[in-house]
């Protein structure tokens, strides 16, 4: 059940901020979904990967090539769907980062209450 909350949490998300930044495009708004169920697979697939075989650029960076790294996921994701349309990579950075500070948000609604 919480997977789908967070499937419709990063969807909405993903709605909000197609419509605020001037580089991401959606076709429709039920494309988001997509985009939400793609980047869930790309992060649990190929993000993994990204990060072992960049671990130096990683380390060297204090970990702010994890952005690069989300930014790259972004763009993978715009290559896979049709409707979902980023026009570059620095608009695909702030993207990421803007989707990552809404999820953690959103997600927070989430967290059981502990007595």
């Amino acid at each position: 059940m919480k997977t789908i909350l967070k499937i419709v949490f990063t969807a909405l998300a993903v709605l909000a901020l197609a419509h605020f930044l001037p580089g991401v495009q959606l076709a429709k708004p039920e494309t988001a979904i997509y985009v939400a169920i793609v980047l869930a697979i790309l992060r649990i697939t190929v993000r993994p990967l990204l990060i072992f075989f960049t671990l130096p650029a990683t380390i060297v960076s204090l970990g702010l090539f994890l952005f690069v790294i989300n930014a790259i996921v972004v763009l993978i994701a715009d290559y896979f769907l049709d409707g979902f349309a980023v026009s570059g990579f620095w608009v695909a950075l702030l993207f990421s980062i803007l989707l990552s500070f809404l999820q953690s948000v959103l997600y927070s609604f989430l967290k059981e209450k502990k007595k």
